[in-house]
């Protein structure tokens, strides 16, 4: 992960850097439902403004909007609410484990919607959906299908409903760097240490170039001892969300 909770004083640094994401993100997919009692419920429920909170429910909107955008290839809201009542669907206790990991049925969901995701896109949309982009941030994370190229694109998206928030440009840094573009990953990078609080600054510097010189998470130590975790090859879990504004923040 971005951060070795292990090390002395980082858990007062990860408080403080994600602390403006502490609703919005957890470990993997608890706004899917996991631990809320009931499949289907959590953060998509209310985003998504569901007809209904069963799995049946999912289902029959799921072929609805299937129906939709075959009949109307060009329509922006069909492919929308396509792939927002799939991950609906893909949050039910049948495709999530206690443990909160997705099942691979989970995860054809997922494949499903980054499909219904692209569609939308593919339509260039005038502003592209943030709170829609926030729900395929889960999908394209390491939790999820870990496609870290397509992460950054929902990233982009996402980020202008919160341009101010560190720990996004850390994570939008974090994703380019491990999808190979070092562009946006500087970019990010350099956002994310200015809206930082001072205290913390150097340590994410350093964090950060430990994810740009080992993306894929090849051990290496970082200054004073510590081997951070993007370098000691822990897993990331932490899959950034967000609502509002849709605008890109980093261009290609």
């Amino acid at each position: 992960m971005l951060f070795d909770l292990r090390g002395r004083g980082r858990r007062r640094t990860v408080r403080v850097i994600y602390g403006g994401l502490a609703l919005l993100i957890g470990a993997g997919l608890v706004f899917f439902g996991v631990g809320a009692g009931v499949g289907g419920g959590g953060l998509l429920n209310s985003l998504t403004g569901s007809e209904g909170s069963s799995s049946a429910s999912f289902a029959s909107q799921i072929k609805k909007y299937q129906k939709l955008t075959r009949e109307q290839p060009n329509n922006e809201y069909a492919w929308e609410q396509l792939a927002k009542n799939l991950l609906h669907e893909a949050g039910g206790e049948a495709y999530v484990t206690s443990a909160g990991v997705v099942t691979s049925k989970g995860k054809e969901l997922f494949r499903q919607a980054a499909q219904a995701w692209n569609g939308y896109i593919a339509l260039n949309p005038s502003k592209p959906s943030a709170e829609l982009a926030q729900l395929m941030a889960s999908v394209y994370g390491e939790t999820g299908l870990n496609e870290p190229a397509k992460e950054v694109e929902v990233l982009q998206i996402a980020i202008a409903a919160r341009p101010t928030d560190a720990a996004l440009y850390a994570s939008l840094a974090e994703y380019a760097y491990k999808a190979h573009n070092s562009r946006i990953g500087d970019l990010a990078s350099a956002k994310a240490i200015a809206l930082a609080p001072a205290a913390q600054r150097k340590q994410l510097k350093t964090e950060l170039a430990a994810v740009k010189a080992h993306p894929n998470g090849t051990e290496s130590a970082a200054s004073g001892g510590q081997a951070t975790g993007a370098a000691s090859g822990a897993a990331t879990t932490t899959i950034p969300t967000t609502t509002g504004s849709s605008s890109t923040a980093i261009k290609k």
